[in-house]
């Protein structure tokens, strides 16, 4: 039976437009949200270390992913008046909330790293047969 068949299963989210569930897994689930956050949550970083400390992020995918982070209200953003101005980003409280389930989830992908690429290998040979 499926989920949707209300006779049998109570739906998972009661509420229209999941009630911004999705919205909210969609930013925290985000490839580089989660390698900032990561990154953030050991202190006050600029902006270029950030670009360094996330391997693989070009500066306008790190310049993306920091503004969107900073309206979700995750991070702040510090310009101090220097010549050329120097930028700093910080996880808010709200963001440091965040850091325990982060580090939680980034532990688990690499505890299990090796056991999800044997899966992998496994299913593409049988998909490739």
């Amino acid at each position: 039976m499926s989920v949707g068949h209300i006779g049998v299963t109570d739906p998972v989210v009661s509420c229209d437009d999941d009630c911004g569930i999705r919205d909210v897994l969609d930013r925290i689930g985000d490839k580089w949200s989660v390698l900032v956050v990561v990154e953030l949550a050991a202190g006050v970083r600029r902006f270029k270390e950030l670009q360094r400390s996330v391997d693989g992020i070009s500066q306008r995918m790190l310049t993306l992913t920091v503004r969107r982070l900073e309206r979700d209200g995750l991070v702040t953003r510090t310009v101090h008046p220097t010549v050329p101005p120097q930028v700093e980003y910080e996880l808010t409280e709200l963001g440091h909330s965040l850091t325990h389930l982060v580090r939680a989830l980034a532990d688990w992908s690499l505890a299990h790293r090796p056991r999800i690429e044997a899966a992998r290998r496994a299913w593409d040979a049988r998909v490739s047969s």
